[in-house]
């Protein structure tokens, strides 16, 4: 049986270094253009069918991010333990089951980036966003005990922040060439602004009931750099955790909207 992780999805935009090292690493192999026409088709499918099933299930997701100040001390801190759940129309269900008061700054964790933590991303290359998208066959490369198929992922058009909420995926994606499934990739959300900027996320999926690979750990380690000169690193990590078949009634966030804080507790005197 293949190894129990096996997807990789990184959302962030790949840098010119790290890309030549990637290439160096593929070799071209006998894939048509036809050929990846239906291994792209056959991906889309895949991701859409893990998309719905995800519906039927509940999970707990614990998501920290941290901003790394020097010596690699931890200057701010953000946590959100939840309950989670999806709808058939991709609203998401969520309970907060812990939530201490945020160390970042003000503002600094945006509706954005709390709809990333919430699983739903890792599936962005569904059919009904393949149209969005332009892929191109890069080649071959061998991870592991895995033969894998690597492609290019542009948007074709970069959506417009003032006019729409929708964002795309860029970046590249690696498909087990046996079972046409994606099990790693590398690239970002976009649009970017001036003031909202996005790391790299690094998350792998495990097999559920053995047949669908959802999420089950992210981690990032990057530095933002915005607009203005200003550079924060940080670092994320979060867990998928305890996948049960089920649907639950609780909070329906139309909007990501920041939660209350989990109190901290008043001393009292002896």
């Amino acid at each position: 049986m293949k190894i129990k992780i096996l997807l990789s999805l990184v959302l962030v935009f790949l840098t010119a270094g790290v890309g030549a090292a990637q290439e160096s690493t593929l070799s071209k192999g006998n894939v048509t253009q036809a050929d990846a026409d239906r291994i792209i088709k056959k991906v889309t499918e895949n991701e859409g069918a893990f998309r719905s099933a995800l519906t039927q299930y509940v999970f707990n997701r614990n998501a920290t991010i941290q901003i790394i100040g020097m010596g690699g001390q931890v200057t701010g801190q953000y946590r959100r333990d939840s309950f989670m759940s999806l709808l058939e129309n991709g609203k998401r269900l969520e309970k907060i089951l812990f939530f201490p008061v945020a160390t970042t700054p003000p503002g600094f964790i945006t509706p954005e980036d709390l709809e990333d933590l919430g699983g739903v991303n890792p599936f962005a290359l569904e059919p009904g966003s393949a149209p969005n998208y332009n892929f191109t066959y890069l080649g071959q490369e061998h991870i592991d005990e895995l033969d894998l198929l690597v492609f290019e992922v542009v948007p074709k058009v970069i959506p417009d922040p003032k006019k729409t909420s929708l964002r795309l995926f860029t970046g590249r994606i690696w498909v087990d060439d046996k079972d046409l499934m994606i099990v790693k990739s590398k690239g970002k959300g976009v649009p970017e602004t001036k003031k909202n900027k996005f790391p790299i996320v690094e998350t792998w999926r495990e097999n559920i009931d053995g047949k669908y690979w959802f999420p089950s750990f992210a981690s990032s380690d990057d530095e933002l750099v915005f607009d203005n000169g200003s550079v924060t690193k940080i670092r994320i990590r979060i867990k998928f955790v305890d996948y049960r078949q089920g649907r639950t009634d609780v909070k329906i966030l139309d909007e990501v909207e920041e939660p209350a804080p989990t109190p901290t507790p008043t001393p009292t005197k002896p």
